[in-house]
């Protein structure tokens, strides 16, 4: 008798911090999908191959909390993500996705953590046979000065619910017992949080999902790298219109996210870009643009040498959209997650850096070949438990 043979098919309980914003409800649009019309969405799960026999990609459920009072339909709408038809095929089951609206308080986090644990108890009430996951994916937010606390209780004292919501879902989360994901560039993988995480023994994995721009950027810097020429400088523009580009208009919200968008490249190349000038020339702009929406556009300049310092360029235009591309990330995460959890891992899991633009646990993976390579690893290692 393998280990598998211990797992019965189990339906996977996805719990979204941030249910109805643009990634949540393309994500609760793509698992209805997957039960009605699974060739729309299952081609682009990058593991979705993996782990059929116990989670089925068409026994998904999606819960969790979000403060917007209109329903996720309307936000489907409003977010542009969806054609009305489109909308409207999933509109009656995404009617019953059950998200509920946290307190607006000034509280500190550790009331809101005794109230997100009575929530998830709900949650599994309604579903005591699932597997439950919690995927934040909450607005970028400006991480409060005691951050590095290693004391959980300082935490619970001294950061304010409305700051930093994410640290209050992952703190119960993990106090539930709960595999955790980070899919936005908050950082909540704290000292006291994770040394919460490997006592509870339950996995974790972030932070700040690689979906588009900064995707494509790491495996051209490799190809750049491969081939011996330096690069000297890159420009990178976002514009985008949806929620997120709003928010990243706050200098102190876009901190976090413009500081992933930008290590990522020193780290993968091996040096830092613009050392010969005496400071970066690696520079990330972020531009809220109304008309775009939800279709991001990345405009890239990559100004790099070859022999004889003779310079060359590259320009690029990623037109991408930014919740179609993030949907299917979050479903693989927390299949995975769910399983590793199944299995007994604890803390960080780094080997999940394909996924992310700043991996977080002991020696993650930056460069693209080594993060294929750990991901490749992570399945057979899972493989051999599972057999």
């Amino acid at each position: 008798m393998t280990i598998s043979d211990h797992f019965q098919p189990r339906e996977l309980l996805v719990l979204v911090a941030g249910a109805k914003g643009a990634i949540g409800s393309s994500l609760a649009a793509a698992v209805e999908a997957l039960r009605t019309d699974p060739a729309l969405v299952r081609p682009g799960l990058t593991t979705g191959e993996l782990f059929t026999d116990i989670l089925p990609l068409d026994a998904i459920r999606v819960a969790g909390w979000d403060p917007c009072d209109a329903s996720l339909n309307q936000c489907l709408l409003q977010h542009r993500i969806l054609p009305e038809a489109v909308e409207s095929r999933y509109g009656e089951a995404l009617g019953k996705v059950p998200i509920l609206c946290p307190e607006k308080t000034a509280e500190k986090i550790g009331g809101q953590v005794e109230k997100i644990l009575r929530d998830i108890e709900g949650f599994r009430a309604r579903w005591p046979e699932s597997l439950p996951v919690m995927v934040n994916l909450l607005p970028a937010a400006a991480v409060p000065a005691p951050a590095e606390t290693f004391n959980l209780g300082r935490l619970y004292a001294d950061i304010r619910w409305e700051v930093f919501p994410d640290l209050a879902y992952a703190i119960a989360a993990i106090r539930a017992g709960i595999p955790l994901v980070n899919f936005t560039p908050n950082r909540v993988e704290l000292p006291a949080v994770l040394d919460l995480a490997k006592e509870g023994g339950v996995p974790t994995a972030g932070r700040d999902g690689k979906t588009g721009q900064t995707y494509f950027k790491i495996v051209l810097a490799e190809a750049l790298r491969a081939r011996g020429l330096y690069v000297d400088g890159w420009y990178s523009l976002n514009i985008l219109g949806n929620e997120d580009g709003r928010n990243l208009m706050d200098p102190d919200r876009a901190r976090g996210k413009l500081a992933n968008k930008t290590d990522i490249l020193d780290r993968v190349l091996g040096y830092p870009v613009g050392e010969r000038y005496g400071r970066p020339t690696h520079q990330v702009r972020i531009e809220y643009y109304p008309p775009r929406g939800d279709a991001k556009e990345a405009w890239d300049v990559v100004d790099f040498l070859g022999i004889f310092d003779m310079p060359m360029s590259i320009r690029l235009d990623l037109q991408g959209r930014d919740s179609i591309l993030a949907a299917p990330m979050v479903l693989d995460l927390a299949r995975w997650m769910a399983v590793l959890g199944s299995l007994g891992r604890k803390g960080p899991v780094p080997e999940l850096g394909f996924f992310f633009k700043h991996p977080v646990g002991d020696n993650p993976p930056e460069r693209f070949s080594d993060q294929l390579a750990a991901l490749e690893r992570l399945k057979a290692e899972v493989a051999a438990r599972l057999s």
